[in-house]
């Protein structure tokens, strides 16, 4: 036998491969979620939010002012029937807190109230819902003026606000209302005469129908044609002014409109140049401390006649007037010069005064001659012979260096509290209505000067004096 054939014989067979038999169904075994227990970990509300936190500052504020006014309104009494109220201090401080969180809806907040741990750590326990805290929002304007009162004082008490100077600035805010709700007068008279009509068809309709369920869906119907239709008396009450308006402007006075969603709300030049329905909100604030001293809402785009109003607040507020009054070219109207003359400096622009028709040639060459500009006395800071003394006044210290520098804190306070307002929310007015616009402003007012305080004189709120809730504030 060949070497080569004894070779194949001693080579081993391959190895099978071992059939392998079928493995039974195997299921993996997982932790899924059981919702149906109790939550193995509860915690107290007061653990969830930690030491510092900017929603006990708002509360440690709110505890610490005086809330007389609202327990006044307060219907329940202790062995009397009735559903137990609401704490003012909670809605205040619920009010507080969302606007600096940049909520101003009702309803928004008591979502947040069931989700939110800030939120649900001011409420403590206690149930809230969106009407309680529109209703309060919207009725709390006097108290939340005297709360601004108070702070101011707290400030002035601690030397973090003096008054040297404050500085009034508008800002115009887009309201609620939309521009088609604008209607004419006639158009207006028409929709009113449909409400009227409309309301006595549902009177009768809720006497006719003896069954309860259908009254009470009648009665609701009946209270929104009655608002529609207050509305529309309202609209009508306010065309009178709006169309002088419309006169002084020299425009038609049939062109005037209102709005039968919200008369308050003026068609007003925003500040990209567009024409919207919207509110002027003033705030004036002391350019030191920059906390607000005072708050105001118009219905009219023009700052012009805005300035005494606000001093005269200020005044009540803080006791006194302030030595210098900063504001921009829109509000030294002469009368109102003269109005704040015996309080308070007007440290206001001198405008440059028009060329007449006869000088438009004058004009022209200057334009195109820069050499005659020399030629050409600026006289608008002489005093003239029609001049009060309160406006000769005014020209004269608008040409020393001191007005000068003293005008450049106007851009730098008022503006910044401007921005500060748009920042937390103040772009569109989530109410309707003149007294509940101001309440919103006045809120604003109040966050602010709680944060001033927060920054310049911690103390006031309890900080660093031992509160257990409250110890060194965190950045």
């Amino acid at each position: 036998m060949s070497d080569d054939k004894c070779a194949e014989k001693c080579v081993a067979p391959a190895p099978t491969k071992p059939i392998e038999e079928p493995l039974p169904n195997r299921v993996p075994r997982v932790h899924m979620p059981d919702r149906s227990q109790l939550d193995p970990h509860p915690r107290e509300l007061e653990s969830l939010l930690p030491e510092g936190h900017i929603a006990r500052i708002v509360w440690g504020f709110v505890i610490g002012r005086d809330l007389s006014a609202l327990y006044a309104q307060i219907k329940a009494f202790e062995g009397s029937e009735g559903r137990t109220a609401i704490a003012p201090e909670v809605l205040l401080a619920l009010w507080l807190y969302a606007t600096l969180d940049n909520v101003g809806s009702a309803r928004e907040v008591v979502r947040l109230t069931e989700e939110s741990d800030a939120y649900r750590w001011i409420c403590g326990g206690v149930s809230v819902n969106y009407h309680t805290l529109a209703d309060f929002r919207s009725q709390s304007g006097e108290t939340l003026s005297e709360l601004l009162t108070q702070s101011l004082a707290s400030l002035m008490s601690a030397g973090v606000t003096d008054l040297e100077s404050v500085a009034q600035d508008g800002i115009r805010v887009r309201a609620s209302a939309g521009a088609a709700s604008f209607r004419r007068k006639g158009k207006l008279e028409e929709l009113l005469e449909v409400a009227h009509k409309r309301v006595q068809e549902l009177k009768q309709e809720l006497h006719d129908d003896p069954a309860a369920s259908v009254r009470r869906k009648q009665a609701a119907r009946l209270r929104a044609v009655r608002e529609k239709e207050a509305h529309i008396e309202a609209a009508l009450a306010r065309l009178p002014e709006l169309a002088e308006i419309k006169r002084r402007q020299g425009k038609k006075l049939e062109e005037a409109r209102a709005s039968t969603t919200d008369a308050d709300a003026t068609v007003m030049k925003m500040g990209d140049g567009g024409f919207r329905p919207a509110y002027n909100i003033q705030f004036s604030s002391d350019t030191k401390s920059m906390a607000i001293t005072g708050v105001d809402v118009v219905t009219t785009g023009s700052d012009m006649a805005q300035m005494a109003p606000m001093v005269e607040q200020v005044d009540t507020r803080c006791g006194r007037a302030p030595n210098n009054w900063l504001v921009d070219g829109g509000y030294p109207a002469h009368d109102q010069i003269d109005a704040v003359a015996d309080r308070t400096r007007v440290i206001a622009p001198v405008p440059k005064p028009k060329a007449k028709a006869k000088d438009s040639k004058a004009v022209a060459d200057i334009q195109t001659t820069p050499a005659l500009i020399p030629q050409i006395p600026d006289d608008r800071y002489r005093r003239k012979s029609t001049d009060s003394p309160a406006v000769g006044d005014w020209r004269e210290r608008m040409n020393t260096d001191e007005a000068r520098e003293l005008y450049k804190k106007r851009a730098a306070t008022a503006e910044c509290i401007n921005a500060q307002a748009r920042n937390r929310g103040l772009q569109q007015l989530p109410v309707r209505g003149l007294p509940k616009v101001k309440a919103v402003a006045l809120l604003f007012a109040l966050a602010h000067n709680l944060m001033v305080i927060l920054r310049q004189a911690p103390k006031l709120l309890g900080i660093g004096t031992g509160m257990s809730a409250m110890p060194a504030m965190v950045a």
